[in-house]
This record gives C-alpha cells, structure tokens and sequence, in this order.
C-alpha cells in the first residue's frame, strides 16, 4: 500500500529530516557531479548552444517560495538581440533550504504558455539541495517577441502539520538566453503562433475523471499549413502510483486505489477524439521511498519533457475561419493528474486563405483496458494473494489535407499505441500492517508513422517510443521480530526517430534513459536501525550525422560515487 507509507518508512524518513529553520539563499548547482556529494545529479546532457554570443534576460532571481501563491513576474525582449534567433535556452536554478519539505511541482509560464515544468528535490536536515535545469525553448519564440507577464507557481506549505514543521523554504533563479542567427548559425523555422492550453486559473488544470479537460477556444487565422501540440500530464495525490491502481472493487483488500493502471492523454478538437499522448510514469523525489532519490534523481522528475502531439491533419478543419476548440483529458483518471499544453501553429505566409479538410480519422475514445483479476483470500492468514493484469491496445489513422500557395500537401499519421500493466500482490488489507509485498511491471510503447505527400515528393518520419517500469516493495517482519522494507525501481525512456525528407539522405536519432534505484531498511527487534541504498542513471542519445552523448552516474548511501562518460561530440 504505498499510498500509506509503512509506519517503518515514514519513522526512518522524519528521523533523517527533522531539522531546525534555515534560510538559504539560491546558489548555482555544480556544473559538474562532483564524487562524494548529495547534490541532486543527473546524468542528462545540457541544451547544446549555437557559437553566437547570446543576450540573457533574467526573468526572476532568487525568488523564494513558502506559500501557495504564484509569483508574478515580468518579461521584456532583449533589445539587443531582436532576432531571428538560433536559439532560446530556458535556465533555472533551485534550492530549498534544509530542514523537512515535501518534494513540489514547479511550473513557469509567460503569457501563460508554459516554459518549464518540473517537481523539486526534498531536502534532509544536512543537506539544501542545489540543482540546474535548462530546456531548449527555441519553437516558443513567438512569445519572447512582445512584453509579457510571466508566473512562477511552486505552491508550498511552510509550517507546523500534524506536529511536523516543515520548514523547506524553495528558492529559484531563472533567465532566457537569446543566440543570434547567422550564417553558421541559422535561425530555425518556429511557429508563428503558441496558443497555451491550460486550465481555468491560467495555468495546469487539474483532471480529476475521465470527463474533466482542459481547453482552449481557437481563432486562428485562415492559413495554417501545420500545428503541434506539446502536452504535459502529471500524475498527482491518488494517481500518483497510478501502476498500483486496481479494479474498484478490490481497493479496500488491496489497500490500494481504484480505476485499474491505465491512464493515456487524449487530445480532442470540437469534441472529438484527434490524438493521444502516453503517460509517462514521473516519480517524484518523495515517491515510494524518499532515500531512493538522492543524489540521482527519476527520468526527467526535475525536467518534465511535453510529448509532442501532431495535429497537422486537422490544419484544413482549423484554417476555415469557424471558431474551434482544443482539449485535453485523462482517461481513467482518478483524483487527479495535472496537465498543460501548448498548441504550436505554422502559417503559409504566401497565402492568406488555405483549404483543406479531413480525409479520415479511425481514432476512437480510450480503449476500455482488458483486465485478468487472479486475487485469493487466505482466511488463515487473512492475506490477499495473486496477480493483476491491465492490457490496452489500439492503431489509427489520421488524414487530412490542405490547398497551399505551393500546392496540395496531404498528411497522414498512421499510430499505434500499446500499454500493459502487471501487479503482483502479497498484502494484508490493513495500511501499515505487514506483510505489504507488491510488484508492478508497466510497459508503454508508441509507433508513429508520418507520411507527407506534396505534388511527387514524398516525406516520411516515425517515432518510437518505450516507457518500461518495474517497481518491487516488500514491508514484512523478519524471524527475530524485526522489520525490513526492500524497495527497487527501474525506470527508462526509450526513443528513436527517423525522417527521409523529400529524396535527402535519412536522417535517425536514438535516447535512451534509466534509473536504477534501490534501498533497504531493517530495524532489529531491539531498535537497531540500518539502512543501504545504491541507484544509477544512464542517458544515451546518438544521430546519423555523428553526434554522440553517453553518461553514467552511479551513487552508494546517497552520495555519488562515479561518472563515466563514454562519448560527448555534439
């Protein structure tokens, strides 16, 4: 039952956090691991920047972060830098002061189109945890052209709760950085126009059924030849371990919550289905079991990636002058998942009035899961025992067209969307109570297949997809009367992409990611605690043209223990 932290657990855990107030001030994180530290560390390379010397705008600096309020903040483009530009790189650096803080989700937006999303690290009572993060922001470029109003929203609870004081202040500085094009450099072809999609109070909504959205009412103007929509969903409080969740009727003998383990994000246009977006399982450096997660935190847990979504089929649909809605849901969600988007839109500027249409859209609403309950009661013992099973499957196609100033340009997704879930259960349906072994294997996996025809010129693209998890938790009693908890997590995100545009050479990519993470406690009968955790994280990304990054971090009772990077040509 890992929404009910083992009282063992959550003992251990307040006994290493209880600490008196201290106030930090934002310092800048290692710009590389350093061995021997606890510092949050990732093995994932920074945004590559172009050889131009950039303009860097600060947007907020050291802003502290202690209530539930979003801080406001304002934005003006570099004067000298107007653009085009290269490159736009996002950067921040947090800290929380030591002492005791629940990890937090940190979300920027500008014009209420979100820059960044990401969840803080937890502090301990010796250690004010420092990280950098930074993201390529270059195709939201459409935004830093104008003034703006920006909004910084770490909601976080400082104060004495239930007898604990948590005292973990947030701090955070945060800047753009503008590269010139030039010749060597050239700007890249961005969206004209972002259209955030959010909630009703302007930034994440919250998705707490099936039924609840987020949504956007679109004026577009009538020559749009292509859009994106890059979505952000995060699971939050009951389906936070959303690849523990049951059959409803099961949640009272599991101790675990309902709706089964399958989730998707499903994108909508006037009501109807027009895309899905995979899940991916984020755990939060509070997640499970907090020792896990430091120095080396979860895939992307302080750095969310938005998977990007193509619309363009719909392009025709949105280009005739209607007034249109985009949404986004949760299916299967359960109280609840948060979700932001940004809906990214490429006009024909040689035309100001495209046609189109859609051709054929095969997608339905989310496949109800094929679930196989094998769950026994042991009256003895007053154990459940047994094995559940989530299977979700389906394909798709989406085509549609559109009559531009360079001729008639036919689009087609041709997606394939695969999701199953495995638990394995040895609970006693009380929270807290040994034995509480349980064991969760997902697997997500996405194949897309693009096809662009314009005149006799074909462009074809795919992405593949894996997100693969296998978390094991065991809580029990050992022969002497003690007790123990194991826990173990491996945690990867796998994508190749290919693209043959127009007869040029193919051009592939290939990341991959995992974190590897494990801990174990026991307590003897006398009192006597221990405790052992070791984790590693690999992050690997290669391309066609040569390009190469591999890095390895491994780390021992939390702190760091080694680096290895094998290649870094970028």
């Amino acid at each position: 039952m890992l929404k009910n932290a083992s009282l063992f657990l959550a003992s251990a855990v307040l006994a290493v956090l209880s600490a008196s107030f201290v106030r930090a001030q934002v310092v800048i994180a290692p710009s590389t691991p350093q061995i021997g530290s606890s510092n949050p560390v990732t093995a994932a390379p920074l945004v590559p920047r172009p050889s131009t010397k950039p303009c860097t705008v600060p947007l907020f600096s050291n802003l502290a972060f202690d209530n539930f309020t979003p801080a406001s903040f304002n934005y003006t483009p570099p004067s000298d830098c107007k653009g085009p530009w290269a490159k736009v790189v996002f950067t921040a650096d947090f800290t929380v002061s030591a002492g005791t803080q629940f990890d937090r989700t940190a979300a920027f937006y500008l014009g209420h189109a979100n820059i960044f999303y990401g969840t803080t690290s937890e502090p301990t009572s010796t250690l004010s945890p420092a990280w950098h993060v930074e993201r390529d922001v270059t195709d939201l470029s459409a935004i830093f052209k104008a003034d703006q109003v920006g909004e910084a929203n770490i909601g976080n609870f400082v104060g004495v709760s239930g007898g604990t004081d948590y005292n973990g202040i947030i701090y955070a500085n945060a800047a753009l950085e503008f590269y010139p094009a030039n010749f060597a450099n050239p700007a890249p072809a961005t969206p004209d126009i972002v259209v955030p999609v959010n909630g009703t109070g302007g930034d994440a909504g919250t998705l707490n059924t099936t039924t609840d959205t987020i949504s956007q009412t679109l004026d577009l103007p009538e020559n749009v030849e292509s859009v994106y929509l890059d979505v952000i969903s995060q699971p939050q409080s009951n389906d936070e371990f959303y690849y523990f969740n049951v059959p409803n009727n099961e949640t009272n003998n599991l101790q675990s919550y309902g709706g089964t383990a399958f989730r998707e994000t499903e994108i909508w246009i006037d009501g109807k289905p027009a895309g899905v977006a995979p899940v991916y399982p984020f755990i939060n450096t509070g997640g499970i079991d907090p020792n896990m997660w430091f120095p080396i935190p979860g895939n992307q847990t302080q750095d969310f990636k938005p998977y990007r979504v193509n619309l363009t089929p719909f392009a025709g649909l949105l280009s005739d002058g209607s007034t249109h809605t985009v949404a986004v849901s949760v299916f299967n969600a359960d109280s609840y998942f948060l979700a932001t988007a940004n809906l990214l839109v490429y006009q024909d500027h040689q035309s100001k009035k495209v046609t189109g249409g859609v051709l054929e859209n095969t997608l339905s609403e989310a496949p109800v899961p094929k679930l196989n309950v094998d769950i026994k009661y042991n009256s003895t013992t007053n154990q459940y025992t047994g094995t559940i099973s989530d299977d979700a499957s389906r394909s798709f196609i989406i085509r549609g067209y559109i009559n531009t100033s360079h001729g008639r340009v036919e689009t087609t997704i041709a997606e394939k969307v695969a999701f199953t879930n495995k638990q394995e259960f040895d609970v006693y349906p009380s929270p807290g109570v040994p034995p509480d072994i349980q064991s969760a294997q997902q697997l997500t996996t996405v194949d897309e297949f693009v096809t662009t025809q314009e005149g006799f010129f074909t462009r074809n693209s795919a992405r593949h997809f894996s997100y693969p998890l296998q978390v094991n938790f065991a809580f029990n009693t050992t022969s002497d009367g003690g007790i123990y908890e194991n826990v173990s997590v491996d945690q990867q995100y796998l994508l190749t992409t290919t693209d043959d545009s127009f007869g040029q050479w193919p051009y592939s990519t290939s990341t991959f990611e995992e974190t590897k993470s494990q801990d174990d406690q026991a307590q003897t009968a006398a009192g006597v605690y221990t405790d052992a955790s070791k984790a590693s994280q690999t992050y690997q990304y290669n391309n066609s043209r040569g390009s190469c990054y591999s890095e390895t971090l491994t780390a021992a009772n939390n702190v760091l223990t080694d680096v290895k990077k094998d290649c870094r040509h970028e």
